[in-house]
């Protein structure tokens, strides 16, 4: 119970800190909506060291298959947001590209953990 508060609450910390006193200077001038897009791409980065982290902690193959696939939907917003902000269509292709891939690896690492083959 302590150690999910102490979770809890530093990623209330850090969230916080991203969203209402983010680092001014990390966010390029050039880009298209600048502040919103770095909030987000902050978000998404922490989403993802988050996911990475219960890939490798995860106490059950099931928790590391969900982390799994919560990285890959983090990947395809990061991608979605770098097209937004960079106004280049090639990176929402890696992104269809990565949810493609990261479903079927979803589908088959269940399928391994439940001792099915994979042509069942």
């Amino acid at each position: 119970m302590l150690n999910w508060l102490f979770g809890a609450t530093t990623l209330s910390i850090v969230l916080g800190l991203i969203i209402f006193r983010p680092f001014g200077f990390l966010f390029p001038e050039n880009l298209v909506y600048s502040g919103l897009v770095g909030r987000a791409l902050y978000i998404l980065i922490l989403g993802c060291v988050l996911a990475l982290y219960r890939i490798a902690k995860g106490p059950t193959g099931a928790d590391r298959i969900v982390a799994i696939d919560i990285l890959g939907i983090m990947i395809v917003g990061l991608c979605a947001v770098l097209t937004i902000s960079t106004g280049r269509s090639w990176y929402l292709d890696i992104g269809i590209a990565w949810a493609l891939q990261s479903f079927i690896s979803t589908l088959a690492l269940s399928k391994y953990l439940e001792g099915r083959g994979f042509d069942e």
